[in-house]
């Protein structure tokens, strides 16, 4: 018997209700319900292994604000987003800082970089 899992697509703005058919071992049979390549895509992607970005604030120092928001520079897998959550909430920084500027690089071994999303000066 073949299992059937739904998602909603958010690779472009139609926002399609896609349908990923697999067979009893785990292989996807089919993909149903994409408008666009990037439906398939993101389907296929989403029921094999799943990622976000991930997007927090990190403590520092020296500056008017107390926390500087940051962002991975590409997407996680979803299963390490909270620890790397946890992780960040240790970190601090000491201004100035610039946008785009890393501040944890290769972040839990994923390859992705946090980086700053916007500048913080001198307080």
């Amino acid at each position: 018997m073949n299992n059937e899992t739904t998602y909603l697509c958010i690779g472009c703005p139609l926002g399609c209700r896609l349908e990923v058919e697999e067979d009893a071992a785990g292989a996807i049979v089919e993909v149903r319900g994409f408008a666009c390549k990037r439906g398939k895509e993101y389907a296929i992607q989403e029921h094999t292994a799943p990622q976000r970005t991930v997007a927090t604030t990190v403590a520092v120092r020296n500056s008017s604000w107390a926390r500087l928001p940051v962002r991975s520079s590409a997407p996680v897998p979803k299963d390490a987003v909270v620890e790397i959550c946890r992780r960040l909430h240790a970190v601090e920084t000491t201004a100035p800082v610039q946008m785009g500027q890393v501040i944890v690089a290769n972040v839990l071994g994923t390859g992705a970089d946090m980086i700053a999303t916007r500048d913080m000066p001198l307080a």
